[in-house]
């Protein structure tokens, strides 16, 4: 039985995530944590998620390093925000708990110091912008075309948001254009992004290819946030069980893409 302790557990992903983990045979939900000051400290995690009661209370973030030793999980996943994620990731390290991180907006500075964690405590790590199937799937199919159309296209990006979405660009957009610029052998700056944030759009991404003659489009859109849950349920076996100590991997590697 894998055990999960899930960081951000009150949050929109956080409480897709105990849903999903309470209909796997082999996962068991064993800490949630949140926000120091959110309103649901105290509350069942499961309860809160619609998943039914659990038998897990959520714990304030400031509690984290005495949890994670109580409870003693084999992976802690992290939806949360840049700045936090970066404690909880040193934190988890310091606990030997492997990682799951699906967070987004990180510095360079902050990615740098979390696979210098990582690296030094040899924990085994899997860190995506998004957890969905089809958006890694996505991304080769970006390589592939990028690959084959060359540098005479030209290239823009369309990535589209609810409203409540804090960073901007997207962490997926992000990752497009770095697959693109290394396969073009370009600076990332000079491919253009626009963000949209809008309503309750769950996620949508275009990658533009084009010359005056014409245009190659790829696209990505989710229908519902269910496909990041399913998926960070494959990295989180794939960590305990595939997982490289001291390496930061992503889904390409979950994936065998």
């Amino acid at each position: 039985m894998i055990r999960v302790a899930v960081c951000g557990a009150c949050g929109r992903m956080g409480k897709l995530i105990v849903r999903q983990l309470s209909k796997q045979s082999d996962m068991k939900l064993v800490a949630a944590i949140d926000a120091p000051g959110t309103p649901s400290l105290g509350e069942d995690a499961g309860e809160l998620a619609g998943a039914g009661k659990l038998g897990v209370e959520i714990v304030s973030a400031d509690k984290l390093a005495d949890v994670l030793k109580e409870s003693k999980p084999d992976v802690l996943v992290d939806f949360t925000k840049a700045d936090a994620a970066v404690q909880n990731v040193k934190t988890a390290s310091e606990a030997g708990v492997h990682v799951v991180v699906g967070t987004t907006g990180f510095t360079a500075e902050q990615r740098d110091e979390i696979e210098r964690v990582i690296r030094e405590r040899k924990i085994r790590a899997v860190i995506s912008p998004n957890m969905s199937v089809g958006v890694n799937v996505f991304f080769k199919s970006v390589k592939e075309t990028a690959r084959m159309l060359g540098t005479d296209y030209g290239v823009e990006i369309v990535e589209a948001h609810h409203a409540q979405k804090r960073d901007a660009p997207s962490g997926t957009a992000r990752r497009a254009v770095q697959i693109i610029a290394k396969e073009f052998g370009w600076s990332e700056d000079k491919i253009k992004i626009k963000s949209i944030r809008e309503g309750d759009i769950v996620g949508e991404h275009t990658v533009i290819f084009f010359t005056p003659e014409e245009r190659v489009e790829i696209i990505h859109r989710a229908q519902s946030r269910e496909t990041f849950a399913a998926g960070a349920t494959k990295a989180i076996r794939y960590v305990v069980k595939k997982g490289k100590p001291g390496v930061v991997q992503d889904m390409q590697d979950v994936l065998g893409l």
